[in-house]
């Protein structure tokens, strides 16, 4: 084909831009591209917290410039969950000044991931937060009464996602805790207890002890509803103003006073005079009266029972390690007694995930 005419002309000659037509673009968009920019400078902080789709975001965290910024999620995440916790690659306006908002661009790897599901069949988690290595469990010695069986899923929870447990014990003024506490006899687990005539804000509560416990750490609060925990992060972190309640004297429940994760800073008192003995981060979490495992596998639930595990390695290859498995070293070591009342209580618990999960294995 040529564009010559008889004359030996270009016909293009003839053509001028306003003979060009264009289709037109109705939603006035950018032409899709699947490359995204790299954003090199973008800064990096720390997930504080979220509310309405607003995220608190703490940048230079411990140098002199260190301010908290509100970020939005980028249109590119929004498919993945951005939790309090979470290391947020940032760009935008991050100066931190009242009205400005930067961008949430990407988040860092996690080291540990803290999740739980509506219940145990569910297989869609809910992620509670990122990057903790330590969660410590509050319980009340009474008003609401102590559950044996949720405590034992935290562990499981806790043990799966590598975070390292703890337990406090509140309110034991009011009942004593030691029954409930033969139920984790042989656990390496770290356990503080209240005063037993409480006579300050704290619940008498040993504040020191357990703050020089989160120094160097992200420790997440969880617990039961009702349970103190609020009182005692508000004792950690004067100024924290987390909402405490009450429990209905009728159902025995607490009512749910935190209704968002928020990370605080916790700074140790120093010695005077002196620099700061350290400081910590505390995660503070809405109170559950349940907690779903639907996410665990099913491997790790025997690894939150220590004690149990060892005696469990004598049990023959494939061991279910449930009530009717023949063979077990657990259930022969409860039929002679070598478990003791507080073990089989134990051994129970555990009998009773093991068969939540039966399906699963």
């Amino acid at each position: 084909m040529s564009w010559l005419d008889d004359d030996g002309d270009d016909e293009l000659d003839d053509f001028d831009e306003s003979q060009i037509r264009v289709r037109p673009n109705p939603k006035a968009n950018r032409p899709r591209t699947k490359r995204r920019p790299a954003h090199r400078d973008a800064e990096i902080g720390r997930v504080l917290g979220v509310d309405r789709g607003r995220y608190a975001v703490l940048i230079g965290e411990g140098g002199d410039d260190e301010r908290t910024i509100t970020a939005a999620r980028a249109r590119e995440l929004r498919r993945t969950p951005i939790v309090t916790g979470d290391a947020a690659r940032v760009v935008g306006d991050t100066s931190g000044e009242e009205g400005t908002l930067a961008r949430i661009v990407g988040i860092l790897e996690r080291t540990s991931l803290l999740r739980r599901s509506a219940d145990d069949t569910d297989q869609v988690e809910r992620v509670i937060v990122a990057n903790a290595d330590q969660m410590l469990i509050v319980v009340a010695a009474a008003d609401p009464e102590p559950r044996e069986r949720l405590v034992d899923r935290y562990l499981v929870a806790a043990l799966d996602a590598g975070i390292r447990p703890m337990l406090v014990v509140t309110k034991t003024d009011l009942a004593d805790p030691s029954a409930f506490l033969k139920h984790f006899e042989g656990l390496d687990l770290q356990v503080f207890t209240s005063a037993r005539r409480a006579s300050d804000d704290a619940g008498g509560m040993p504040i020191d002890e357990i703050g020089a416990a989160l120094v160097g750490h992200s420790t997440v609060f969880v617990g039961h509803s009702g349970v103190g925990k609020s009182t005692l992060v508000n004792a950690l972190v004067p100024g924290a103003g987390r909402a405490t309640g009450h429990v209905n004297e009728v159902t025995g429940r607490g009512r749910h006073t935190s209704s968002s994760t928020v990370s605080l800073r916790y700074v140790a008192p120093a010695p005077a005079p002196g620099p700061e003995a350290g400081s910590g981060w505390v995660i503070d979490t809405p109170g559950v009266r349940s907690f779903g495992l639907g996410h665990v596998d099913p491997q790790n639930i025997l690894a939150a029972f220590t004690e149990l595990a060892a005696i469990a390695e004598d049990c023959p290859r494939g061991c279910t390690h449930r009530a009717d498995a023949e063979d077990c070293a657990l259930n022969e070591a409860a039929a002679d007694g070598a478990l003791g009342e507080a073990g089989i209580a134990r051994l129970e618990s555990l009998q009773r995930l093991l068969a939540t999960f039966a399906d699963k294995l």
